[in-house]
């Protein structure tokens, strides 16, 4: 009998039909064959606005999958999303994408794959997301980076994270570390990351945006010679669920993402890198340049009172780490960036970076050429080791003591609400605990040009903050 119905399963497939058309009691009788319609990872929720979202996930085979979806923690006044497709094209991935939500409003979800709610999600309480505001809102943030699941396998800063509540989390690169130019072994990484116990509340809870870095892009300080260049990317659009990846003219990952009324820039700083150990100068490109004119116009046009800029490699320069793996290597063209902002007379922009294996409070003391001063928020790793900082990795201007304590999350409320407004940024360990007695906090009136500010928001018990070469 076994054989019969293998031989039916091949016959259909032969003829291109798919189980998952067939009657339900035949369904049924080659379940022996099939398995059991489910989800092997997810549901994640994507990229979130005021009336949509996208929620990732994947299927335990060719099947359509779509969520059963409603405000009411039953799914008493559930309805049915439109049909997504999971298949071997795309490793059973699919994305269900919900319309005409309500803002800033709790919806909760059931996954449902094969024309029912998904085997061993039907009998456990209904997923949640909650949709972004509408306007101008106060929210928390969460972020970091590098998640090296080889050598720490159980991750407890998602749990602690859960318990900060942020309304989005963003990972800044080295999401997993896969160090390889084999496909099938980053494909495998993704689904053991996304596979991680201690994320799964949090990860189908909580919208995910994501950028990379060099070990999730291909080898350590991989650049534009990445000979996986474009199976990286096309993997890395698989696994996430971004608003958008690059553009029609310079694919990648970067995108604009508008929030609570916060424009943030993810930035991609591997497909179109020149290798760190160029000579520095002005033909040489971190950004490329599609990706950099894209970059300017939208912070020309931005009308938000900040403007987040994502790297995964820190921004702060050392005259001694020149050939390391950050925006040191690229001077020239993050000060010709640094100058636009201030000659187009843009305000309101905050950098944020992962990779350096702690976290760090920095200031780049840009009121002393003219503009204002340009705070660094970093936060790495969510699990990876925290070393002492070496004398090479010391910013231009430290603001707090890095946290060296083990695994860490980055916190960020941003209030819109303030005539002023206001961002605050703090570090968590894994045991839900902040990092630093006081957070700094940055109002929108101090990110103008002809404003110096970064004196005020030193730690006065952290000594030295302040490079010596630097100028003031």
């Amino acid at each position: 009998m076994k054989s019969a119905r293998r031989q039916f399963l091949k016959s259909l497939a032969i003829a291109g039909g798919s189980v998952s058309l067939l009657p339900v009691g035949l369904r049924d009788a080659l379940a022996a064959d099939t398995g059991y319609p489910r989800l092997v990872q997810g549901p994640m929720p994507g990229a979130v606005g005021e009336r949509e979202i996208q929620l990732w996930m994947r299927a335990s085979g060719e099947y359509p999958v779509r969520v059963q979806y409603g405000r009411k923690p039953d799914l008493s006044d559930g309805q049915l999303s439109p049909v997504a497709a999971a298949g071997p094209d795309d490793d059973y991935v699919a994305r269900v994408q919900l319309q005409g939500l309500e803002p800033n409003t709790r919806y909760y979800y059931r996954p449902w794959v094969d024309g029912e709610p998904a085997k061993y999600l039907d009998n456990v309480p209904a997923f949640r997301f909650n949709t972004a505001p509408a306007g101008a809102a106060r929210f928390r943030l969460g972020f970091g980076s590098c998640a090296r699941w080889q050598e720490f396998p159980r991750q407890p800063i998602w749990q602690a994270l859960e318990r900060w509540e942020p309304d989005l989390f963003f990972w800044l690169g080295d999401n997993i570390y896969a160090d390889t130019v084999a496909p099938g072994i980053m494909s495998d990484l993704y689904k053991i990351q996304r596979s991680v116990p201690e994320y799964q509340g949090f990860g189908s809870r909580v919208p995910q945006l994501a950028i990379w870095d060099d070990h999730d892009y291909g080898l350590n300080n991989s650049d534009r010679n990445n000979p996986m260049r474009e199976d990286s990317l096309a993997l890395f659009k698989r696994y996430w669920a971004n608003p958008a990846y690059g553009t029609a003219q310079a694919p990648g990952v970067f995108f604009q993402y508008e929030y609570g009324g916060v424009d943030f820039f993810f930035l991609d700083n591997r497909y179109y890198r020149d290798p760190n150990e160029l000579p520095d100068g002005p033909g040489k490109s971190h950004l490329g340049a599609e990706q950099l004119a894209w970059l300017k116009a939208g912070l020309k046009a931005s009308t938000s009172p900040f403007k987040v800029l994502i790297s995964g490699g820190g921004w702060s320069h050392n005259p001694d780490a020149f050939g390391e793996d950050n925006w040191t290597s690229y001077r020239h063209e993050r000060d010709r960036l640094f100058n636009f902002i201030r000659d187009e007379n843009i305000g309101g922009v905050i950098l944020m970076s992962g990779d350096i294996h702690r976290a760090e409070a920095n200031c780049i003391p840009w009121s002393s050429e003219g503009g204002y001063d340009l705070y660094e928020f970093a936060s790495s790793g969510l699990a990876q080791d925290t070393p002492i900082p070496e004398v090479i990795e010391q910013p231009e201007i430290r603001l707090r003591e890095p946290y060296t304590g083990g695994h860490n999350a980055g916190l960020i409320e941003f209030d819109l609400t303030l005539e002023d407004p206001e961002v605050r940024f703090n570090v968590i360990n894994f045991g839900a605990q902040t990092a630093w007695d006081e957070p700094v906090t940055l109002r929108a009136s101090e990110l103008r040009n002809g404003v110096s500010s970064w004196r005020e928001k030193l730690d006065p018990e952290w000594p030295e903050p302040v490079r010596a070469d630097v100028r003031l």
